[in-house]
């Protein structure tokens, strides 16, 4: 589209770069931007620094960290639950009393219910007898006669449920002292487990196992290793790895190898092929990976903004 095309106003149709240009400009609308090839976390980077990695370690999930990065977060995380928990033997005796206060006050609330369920079972026995005549009939009276009595102070059978609509009659909700209070939040303790900082699940230092990548060339150093857009490959069939290979860590030797070579090779014998070790499924690691700059590689490379809209 030519500039003249883009800045076009004569137009009878509002065209999709006139929308976009007015969406950014206006500071109202979502804004939709599809990342490029330099936002994606490449395969070999820990997941915390986003960095290379120099000494790597991947959890049972398939997370690449940096040793010294995770080893830090696990610390840093121990430390704050110790600090939370010593907080919490501090406040201990407030937080019994305030705990007791609470099973105190559902102990009575439970109380309350109960007296009043039983309130109501005998205010609809009572209101049943009183909807019973009670007053014997004397046969040598007339029907008529015996019908106008009926009209008199004595309580008849629709007395009972006219008391009974009025007890149910709903009292004003936007009364102050009639809306429902708040309840007190039930205390919690605070959990004394690490998690993984990208799969959420516990972690432990012995859950870490070291990942031994096969450089594609071992005569360059590592800051030359790192300006290369293909640095490793793979343990076995020494194919390239990247972002579009899925790779696997094999638990035993820490070696990189792909899940073609893992599903027509390892799988056949269940054999590490670099130190000779018998192989389970929980010791083959499938390695999480980024995304590439094609929407085929199943991961979501668009990023949303919501902003205020303004609606006719």
């Amino acid at each position: 589209m030519t500039r003249h095309g883009k800045n076009c106003t004569a137009g009878a149709v509002y065209t999709y770069h006139e929308k976009k240009k007015d969406t950014a400009a206006s500071g109202y609308g979502t804004q939709n931007i599809r990342l490029s090839r330099d936002a994606v976390k490449d395969f070999d980077c820990c997941c915390l620094s986003l960095q290379p990695c120099h000494d790597p370690v991947v959890t049972p999930d398939g997370y690449l960290y940096e040793r010294e990065a995770i080893l830090e977060y696990i610390l840093h995380q121990k430390k704050e639950i110790a600090r939370q928990m010593k907080v919490v033997e501090m406040e201990m005796e407030k937080e019994k009393g305030a705990y007791e206060k609470q099973r105190g006050a559902r102990r009575e609330e439970k109380k309350e219910l109960q007296r009043a369920a039983a309130q109501d079972q005998v205010r609809g026995f009572l209101e049943k007898e009183a909807a019973i005549v009670s007053r014997p009939l004397n046969p040598f009276t007339p029907k008529a006669a015996s019908g106008n009595d009926s009209d008199d102070g004595q309580p008849g059978p629709s007395a009972g449920p006219a008391g009974k609509d009025k007890d149910k009659a709903l009292p004003s909700f936007w009364i102050p002292s009639l809306t429902p209070e708040a309840k007190a939040t039930k205390l919690e303790k605070p959990s004394r487990i690490v998690t993984c900082p990208m799969s959420g699940k516990p972690l432990r230092m012995s859950d870490l196992t070291p990942v031994r990548f096969t450089p594609l060339d071992s005569s360059v150093d590592r800051v030359g290793l790192i300006t290369r857009s293909e640095r490793y490959v793979c343990a076995v069939t020494r194919d390239s790895l990247s972002n579009a290979t899925p790779c696997a860590v094999l638990r035993p030797s820490g070696a990189v190898v792909t899940l073609e070579c893992v599903e027509k090779l390892i799988r056949k014998d269940m054999v590490d092929p670099v130190n000779g070790e018998k192989l389970t499924d929980r010791d083959i690691i499938v390695l999480q990976r980024g995304g590439t700059g094609f929407a085929g590689s199943g991961v979501k490379l668009q990023a949303e903004k919501s902003r205020p809209v303004m609606q006719a």
